[in-house]
Order: C-alpha cells, then structure tokens, then sequence
C-alpha cells in the first residue's frame, strides 16, 4: 500500500481520533490536520507512528483538505473523518481496488449512527461520498465540499461507519455552523427567496424525511431526525433572507 495516503481533519476531536486512527494502521502514512485544538487531539496522533499531524487555522473544510493534500506525495487518498471507522471488509477491498485501479476516484457507503441507532432510512443511505482517489484532484465548495475528478469515478462494496453526532447538542451546533456556510454561498450567488419558500421548504422536507424516505420506520430517532431536517430548511431560509434583507447598518 506504498501508493496510499490517508488524510484526516481534525478539531478536538480527543474523544474520536483514537478509533479512527487505529483503523487505519494498515495505511503506510496519515496526515492529520487539525484546525488547533485545545483538548488532547494532538497528543495522541503523535502517538501514531504513521502520523505526520499538520496544525492550520480552520477557514473553511475545501481549503483544509487542499491543504492536507499538498502534504501527500502518494498516486492515491483516502480521506476519512475522525468520527469514521474503515471495516475489514472495506481495508480489504480498497488494497484489492488499487491493485488494478479501473477509475480516477471511488465512492464510499457510509453507514450513519445517530441517537444510537444505524440510520438505513430517512435518506441517511447508503450515503455515497467520494472518499478514495487520486491526490493530483483537489476539493471546491463550502458546503459540502467534493474533489472534482476529471474521470471514471466508481462505487465499492463495502461502507465505512459513521458515528454522526454523540448527542442532539452537537448536532445542533453543527446544524448552526453549516446553515450559515450554505447561506454565505447562495447569497454570494445573488440567490433571493420568499415568505412562501419560507413556509413550504421545511414542510416539504419533513414530508420527504419521514414518509417518502420511510424515516416512521426508525421510530424516535426517525422522528426526530426528520424534525430537525425540517428545521435545518428553515434555519438556512431565515439566513439567506436575513442576509438579503438586513443590512449592518440597520443591525448598529
């Protein structure tokens, strides 16, 4: 495996980092960076042998895993996330792939853990995200930024595991830290959008969430899962609006 990186972001990430990097022994090197945590992040990916940790202030995540990726000197990246778990199965297939690589990037299922339950439903899988490619490609976006493969990209097998958010408090904060991104980019855009858009977007989605992508039958977490997909609609509505229509010198 001479021909693989691994990239991680991380940021106080002491309760997660351990894990995801002991599931990633089998890769020859993994480059960390960390957007200058204040908890034991760091300390223990020294602990690593295989780790060359990189400390950056967070801008945004397209221009931290550039960053990460200017480190890598290897054809090929594997990009995980410090609450996700690489399986037997996928560290099988994965060696197998690059063997005989037949395309320019592969995407991965990810199996999502929320409230303690897998998520299968709610749209929550498989989840596909682009994960395993070649390092010369590079991410864009703010909000849920992707490489831009020129080329055959391809799907594996075999998920990875993903424990989202370890209570409804973190998911919250997230769902604050992304909704203000995705404002920022449509309103760069010039992007405008009315009372009615206002109203009917989170009804809409809990509807998708709940019935259509059969959230009902995950029970509570289903629930309250399509709740808050419901109320992260209209979060970024009420931003995209609130930047369109208040300016700062009616803010002062």
């Amino acid at each position: 495996m001479n021909n693989l990186t691994a990239l991680v972001l991380t940021y106080n990430e002491e309760d997660n980092i351990a894990e995801c990097l002991d599931t990633l022994k089998w890769v020859p090197k993994v480059v960390v960076v960390d957007s200058l945590s204040s908890d034991k992040t760091d300390e223990i990916c020294l602990r690593y042998k295989n780790v060359s940790f990189f400390a950056r202030e967070f801008d945004d995540f397209s221009s931290q895993r550039n960053y990460g990726l200017e480190q890598i000197n290897t054809e090929w990246v594997l990009v995980v996330d410090a609450d996700e778990r690489i399986t037997d199965s996928l560290q099988d297939e994965i060696k197998k792939i690059l063997s005989n690589p037949k395309a320019e990037g592969y995407n991965i299922a990810r199996k999502n853990y929320f409230l303690g339950k897998w998520i299968k439903y709610c749209g929550w899988y498989p989840d596909y995200t682009l994960r395993l490619f070649k390092s010369i490609y590079r991410y864009q976006g703010l909000v849920h930024e992707s490489p831009e493969i020129k080329g055959k990209v391809d799907n594996l097998e075999n998920d990875f595991i993903h424990y989202t958010y370890s209570n409804l408090k973190e998911y919250v904060s997230k769902m604050n830290q992304y909704t203000s991104l995705d404002a920022e980019k449509k309103y760069q855009k010039s992007k405008k959008i009315g009372v009615s858009y206002i109203l009917i977007r989170p009804v809409l989605e809990f509807i998708k969430k709940f019935f259509l992508k059969k959230g009902f039958l995950l029970g509570v977490q289903g629930l309250i899962l399509s709740l808050l997909s419901s109320y992260y609609q209209f979060l970024k509505s009420i931003k995209l609006w609130e930047l369109n229509n208040i300016s700062e010198d009616e803010v002062k």
